[in-house]
């Protein structure tokens, strides 16, 4: 939902700030310079000018045409025929007229008020909807995972019905190592794949129950993400989604269970443990509300390299390129300008694209560039890109995805989020040993923040993709210089003043684009096909497609 992963993120930001890096030169020597237009292309995309780049607004328009520009200049080869432009159909949808959710039975009724206790909505294209006396039945965890032998829905009919369910997933609730990836969050955790499982099963409705640890943030997070205007792609029919979708605040969770003569606390023992058995609440569940729709095309921007003796084959780089666009207050217009987040990321698509056409000697395989829109709207760009891509999933090797690359100079240290996850990590671990270098894993798997930016599209799709996020050890600094870092960053995090500013330090960027582009230079000109870990959720995907690449 809109914003939901940025939210979440920045309540912990002050904890985790990550920022990838590497360097051409000795990561205690001076850092080579990567390309001569980051800077121009940074303060040109995070100008006022801009106006926050917020996806169809003339900002964004405007930076579609620069990228495009920029693009072209380069001398890359347009992704789509004869164009750089990926026309991605969105969709904003607004709320109105909440009813309460009555849930009755038992010869008793609650009645969960709008953003209080609970919120819901959907993707249909419907102007009004009403969930009426929907059977409610406790799913658990909601998840079918055959590489598991785990399904929550095995036996059970949820035709017509509204699904009750736990969020993270049953490695994260016993701590048992040998139960999925133990207290590392899969993607089965995450509440978007719940939704979606719920709608292929059959269901009319779900709703999560909200607890703080295994969410890893509050109700005031949900509240907020799930309030006003949301955002999706036209494509997302009315067989793809549930007629209502929501989430329920924990105390009144535990209301309804008792209302079912459910001992809750027993419940939750049982969804942790293999062979949980679903089961009917004898409760119903109703609710009604109204919805409001405007479509408009926003862009993906998307050029290549053609390889020269496999360009069928390709290697990718993405970043987003929109924002937040701008807010009318009482004192004036804020412009959120995203300097960070994501200028940095699309100067750094353009750098690394400069390089390879510099070079004199063309890669092997295609590489393939690409600015993606609407991600600060759930992901959107790259998930309608993951859905009809321009190249064929089965022969893109890998994917590289910046979102944030760090302004505050050169570090010693990378953190691999999503590391163990692929095999890709012994692609970063090989370079940055060149630097001396040494990658981490991220120190919060439980909190699943490899699902939380455009890479995990293309991972859903079975293509193995880096996200390297991270690194607080300075060179030449101390811990309160990592600890101003974090504070200011997480300061100026989805705010006015993400702006370039003196605290920047551009030997940090440098440091990432070296290591980005030599792990893709790699990639392009390589044999190989990396995969996911054996135990990996995606790992299916991409053996699915093993026999249409070539051997």
């Amino acid at each position: 939902m809109q914003l939901s992963k940025f939210i979440s993120l920045a309540r912990y930001l002050p904890a985790i700030l990550f920022i990838a890096v590497i360097s051409c030169a000795s990561p205690r020597g001076e850092i080579e310079p990567f390309g001569q237009n980051i800077v121009k292309d940074i303060e040109t995309l995070a100008s006022d000018e801009f106006q926050g780049r917020a996806p169809a607004s003339p900002g964004g328009i405007k930076a579609v045409e620069y990228i495009e520009n920029r693009f072209n200049e380069i001398g890359l080869k347009p992704a789509n025929d004869n164009s750089f432009r990926q026309p991605v159909p969105l969709m904003e949808v607004t709320g109105s007229n909440f009813s309460d959710l009555v849930i009755s039975g038992q010869g008793s009724e609650i009645s969960l008020k709008y953003l209080d206790d609970m919120v819901v909505g959907t993707y249909r294209l419907q102007e009004s909807v009403s969930l009426d006396n929907s059977e409610l039945v406790f799913a658990g965890y909601g998840i079918v995972a055959p590489e598991y032998e785990w399904n929550d829905y095995e036996g059970l009919d949820v035709e017509g019905k509204t699904v009750v369910l736990l969020v993270n997933d049953p490695g994260f609730a016993t701590g048992d190592e040998s139960m999925f990836t133990g207290n590392a969050m899969t993607y089965y955790g995450r509440w978007t794949y719940k939704f979606e499982e719920a709608a292929r099963q059959g269901a009319a409705g779900a709703l999560i129950i909200h607890q703080t640890e295994p969410a890893s943030y509050g109700w005031d997070v949900v509240r907020n993400s799930w309030s006003g205007t949301q955002y999706g792609v036209v494509s997302e029919g009315e067989t793809e989604r549930l007629l209502a979708e929501g989430w329920i605040h924990l105390d009144p969770a535990k209301e309804i269970f008792e209302m079912a003569g459910i001992d809750f606390d027993e419940a939750l023992a049982r969804a942790h443990q293999p062979g949980f058995k679903p089961q009917s609440m004898g409760l119903t569940a109703s609710t009604s509300f109204n919805n409001e729709f405007s479509f408009s095309d926003c862009n993906n921007v998307i050029g290549y390299i053609e390889g020269t003796t496999y360009p069928e084959e390709t290697v990718i780089y993405m970043g987003h390129w929109d924002h937040l666009g701008m807010v009318e207050t009482d004192t004036g217009t804020d412009i959120y300008n995203g300097a960070v987040d994501n200028a940095t990321g699309v100067a750094g698509l353009m750098a690394i694209a400069e390089r390879f056409m510099s070079e004199s000697e063309k890669p092997e395989r295609s590489i393939v560039f690409m600015a993606v829109t609407a991600e600060e709207s759930g992901l959107l760009g790259s998930k309608y890109y993951s859905e009809n891509p321009l190249f064929p999933i089965a022969t893109t090797v890998a994917g590289i995805n910046m979102d944030a690359l760090n302004v505050y100079g050169p570090t010693n240290d990378i953190v691999a989020v999503g590391y163990g996850f692929s095999e890709l990590d012994e692609y970063m671990k090989r370079h940055a040993a060149q630097q001396d270098r040494e990658v981490k894993p991220n120190p919060y798997p439980e909190r699943g923040y490899y699902y939380r930016s455009d890479h995990f599209n293309m991972a859903k799709q079975g293509v193995p993709m880096i996200y390297a996020n991270g690194g607080s050890d300075f060179i030449g600094k101390d811990q309160e210089y990592a600890d101003m870092v974090a504070k200011d960053y997480a300061d100026r995090y989805h705010q006015p003043s993400d702006v370039v500013h003196d605290l920047w330090d551009y030997d940090g960027i440098h440091q990432d684009l070296w290591l980005f582009y030599y792990i893709g230079k790699d990639l392009a000109n390589n044999d190989d096909f990396p995969n996911w870990a054996p135990e990996s959720e995606f790992r299916a995907a991409r053996d699915a497609t093993a026999n249409i690449r070539r051997n």
